[in-house]
């Protein structure tokens, strides 16, 4: 029998405990597809269910890892070749189902969409779950605008963060100028040299923003955070501006007027990046690999298994900065 590495979570009365094990590849779920896994990412998301948080994973011993990309090994689906390269990300990887801190997964066909010619496996996973959510995001604000970014401002809240600090490179190549948003005040350089031509404390945001409707400061903008933030966000927009929401850092609720909406026509564009259409993920990943091509070299820290533990108490603790990939070679 096949035996691979993986990071395994394991609840106790103390709290749960993680460790890379040895696991059986007959102990995985079943499935159409299954991947010898090249790297995974580290989501917040991850964390939570290496840590036995509520709401992310029911079962436990569990590897999580809701990033993987990889070659298919074995496959009972049509569309899908031994030796293919495929990228899996959200649906229920790494949450009840065996995920890509594993050096092998099994999956269903549908949930695999086939890595583009120009992008490297290291690549897809420094933009991993974040990256997608990040292009779904300037891909929904995109479509609001019904014309391109050039000449406009934008606001990206958490942007130390993955899905911050990817959106606001990506903003900054479409020649949008953007403002980013941050708690960690240490990081300013960093956030300039992504590419944000201003940079605001979080604390201090309230002091440019104004309830129930302020100054038109921005075109676009990102948020990660919600709560608070988000509500200063949308006291500030220009006429038709839009924001595109996808994380809860800040609380899972926030306070709103009317008045953005009926007296300068603003909307707030959701993003879910888990269980959208296959098709909708690979027109992002087409596009990141090719006019939305990023450098993220700069932001991006490469980790085995075995490292990847300090990484998780790094997250949780807010103190991630950039992208965590894990290399599982």
């Amino acid at each position: 029998m096949k035996t691979y590495q993986a990071l395994e979570s394991v609840k106790t009365e103390e709290g749960n405990i993680i460790s890379v094990v040895e696991k059986n590849i007959d102990t995985l779920p079943e499935g159409d597809l299954l991947i010898k896994v090249s790297y995974s990412s580290l989501n917040y998301k991850d964390a939570m269910s290496a840590s036995g948080m509520p709401g992310v994973t029911r079962n436990y011993p569990h590897t999580p890892g809701i990033d993987a990309v990889g070659d298919i090994v074995e496959s009972s689906n049509k569309d899908f070749k031994e030796g293919d390269k495929v990228i899996v990300t959200g649906y229920d990887l790494g949450m009840n189902t065996s995920g890509g801190f594993g050096q092998y997964i099994r999956v269903p066909a549908e949930w695999a969409t086939p890595l583009p010619n120009d992008l490297s496996e290291s690549e897809s996973m420094s933009l991993g779950t974040a990256g997608l959510t990040a292009g779904l995001s300037v891909h929904a604000l995109e479509a609001h605008r019904g014309n391109s970014f050039e000449g406009t401002k934008s606001i990206v809240t958490g942007s130390t963060g993955g899905v911050g600090s990817i959106a606001l490179m990506l903003l900054s190549k479409l020649n949008s100028e953007v403002t980013a948003i941050t708690g960690k005040k240490e990081q300013t350089d960093f956030l300039t040299g992504l590419g944000a031509s201003e940079v605001i404390l979080r604390e201090d945001l309230q002091e440019v923003a104004r309830k129930p409707i302020g100054k038109s400061l921005w075109d676009l903008g990102v948020d990660v955070v919600s709560g608070e933030v988000l509500t200063m966000l949308l006291t500030s927009l220009t006429p038709g501006g839009a924001v595109a929401c996808s994380g809860l850092v800040g609380g899972p609720s926030f306070e709103s007027s009317i008045f953005p909406f009926i007296l300068r026509g603003n909307a707030l564009l959701g993003i879910d990046s888990v269980e959208i259409p296959l098709e909708q993920k690979s027109q992002i990943w087409e596009r990141f690999s090719s006019e939305w091509k990023l450098d993220l070299s700069g932001l991006t820290k490469e980790v085995s298994l075995d490292g990847l533990e300090k990484e998780i108490q790094t997250i949780l603790q807010g103190g991630q900065v950039g992208r965590i990939i894990v290399n599982l070679a």
